[in-house]
């Protein structure tokens, strides 16, 4: 359907997943298998579905996988807030991190809204 990589919010989603990562490198070695994995996996999730719902053949499936991504972008603020509040990280280290799932999100709504 679409070219994905040419997607504005799939390129900003793929940046995130840099962003996580880079974050990930100074979390507890015993989070290894925990909350550092959970992040990542959830991280990953957000640009693969958009890719996934862009290869698909219509625009209601495209739209059923932006929904997916952002679960998963809700999910993931939660879980970098929970490594604030677990004192992981400060809150300032993750404010980027936030604020680019905040502009994903309002992507992902405004796609959503123009495949309808």
């Amino acid at each position: 359907m679409n070219k994905y990589e040419d997607l504005k919010i799939w390129q900003k989603a793929m940046d995130l997943v840099e962003l996580i990562y880079e974050l990930m490198k100074d979390m507890p070695a015993d989070e290894i298998y925990g909350l550092t994995s959970q992040i990542k996996r959830c991280s990953i999730s957000i640009p693969s579905n958009i890719a996934e719902g862009a290869g698909r053949n219509s625009k209601k499936e495209f739209k059923h996988f932006l929904s997916i991504a952002n679960g998963s972008t809700t999910e993931l603020e939660t879980q970098i807030l929970l490594t604030v509040r677990l004192g992981f990280v400060k809150e300032k280290e993750v404010e980027e991190i936030l604020n680019l799932c905040t502009e994903i999100k309002k992507m992902n709504y405004a796609l959503q809204k123009s495949l309808s």
